[in-house]
């Protein structure tokens, strides 16, 4: 299946294409402010691979957590694209895509991928590495910074996205890897069931009326 990925949630920014028993190619960017050349990307991956828009048959998405933004933009390209086109979805972790790709790169046995949360807090979950795969040991959670900073001087290795003191070694989540965990998958997702990866209440809160100036 002809699979077009899509990876916004860091500041790295990647969009990958990914045929049956290919490698994925990936077009990549940096994030400016709130651009995430979403479109520019998309556009010069389908060049590299001579696909046309009609030819994707699936778009896979990181799904988080990471920049609430990028991934809303992500969701909302394939949700678009799936009223389109009547394409199949699916999407994926972006902290075990960070985990993948750590795996790739060579890092073997325990690993803790931290993602920043604001608020002095991040995202943690905890993987096994080898030769196999990236398995998860505990499940995504929100934890603090003293916390995150317990586990650094355990001696854990840390691997995150975001620039930090604490980390071991600095991974990105990449389209590449989520086109690659994308193709062996089949648990494909209606447009309105994706949903960014966020652990936090959603929580709005309502602007005061407008105060105008008596005459």
């Amino acid at each position: 299946m002809r699979t077009l990925a899509l990876e916004f949630s860091s500041t790295r920014r990647s969009v990958s294409a990914i045929a049956p028993d290919c490698e994925p190619v990936e077009a990549v960017g940096a994030s400016v402010e709130r651009n995430t050349q979403a479109f520019a990307l998309i556009a010069d991956v389908l060049k590299k691979v001579h696909w046309d828009r009609r030819d994707i048959e699936c778009i896979a998405v990181g799904l988080g957590p990471g920049s609430y933004t990028g991934v809303r933009v992500g969701i909302s390209i394939a949700q678009g694209w799936q009223i389109a086109r009547d394409i199949k979805l699916l999407g994926l972790s972006s902290a075990d895509a960070i985990a993948e790709q750590a795996r790739c790169d060579g890092l073997r046995g325990p690993v803790t991928c931290l993602i920043d949360a604001q608020r002095q807090e991040f995202y943690s979950a905890v993987y096994d590495l080898d030769d196999n795969a990236a398995r998860t040991v505990r499940p995504l959670r929100i934890e603090t910074l003293a916390q995150a900073h317990e586990r650094a001087a355990q001696g854990e290795v840390i691997v995150s996205p975001d620039e930090h003191a604490l980390i071991t070694r600095r991974i990105f989540p990449t389209a590449a890897v989520i086109a690659r965990m994308a193709s062996a998958r089949s648990n494909y997702l209606s447009g309105e069931k994706l949903e960014p990866i966020y652990l936090r209440e959603t929580a709005f809160i309502k602007a005061p009326p407008p105060r105008f100036a008596s005459a």
